[in-house]
């Protein structure tokens, strides 16, 4: 298995008004998106280039979108990012970020 190409732990994941988990974990490898509860089953997956990530105009700072497979999930991350050495969820640009990175690597060149 390849190395986590972007990894966020203790990410809360909900879908509409109800929270799947509190400390869920987000994962990208091998050009998929993996989100997870905190005991590590599967809630979804997808290739990135299947998945849509946004910042909700009036939300606070640590909020995402994510579609994947059709179904809107809100998630939560970290505020700021943490210091080197520290734990903690990275920020929601990080995360759009990856996704986009993960997407133009696995995009077939024309």
């Amino acid at each position: 298995m390849a190395e986590p190409e972007f990894t966020a732990t203790g990410v809360r994941i909900g879908r509409r008004l109800r929270s799947l988990t509190r400390a869920g974990q987000v994962r990208i490898t091998d050009g998929r998106l993996e989100l997870l509860t905190s005991y590590g089953t599967e809630i979804d997956s997808a290739p990135v280039q299947a998945v849509r990530t946004g910042k909700p105009w009036f939300a606070a700072d640590d909020r995402a979108l994510a579609e994947v497979n059709g179904t809107r999930y809100r998630l939560t991350l970290g505020e700021h990012e943490p210091r080197p050495g520290e734990a903690g969820p990275p920020t929601v640009r990080r995360f759009i970020e990856a996704v986009r990175s993960a997407t133009e690597h696995r995009l077939p060149n024309s």
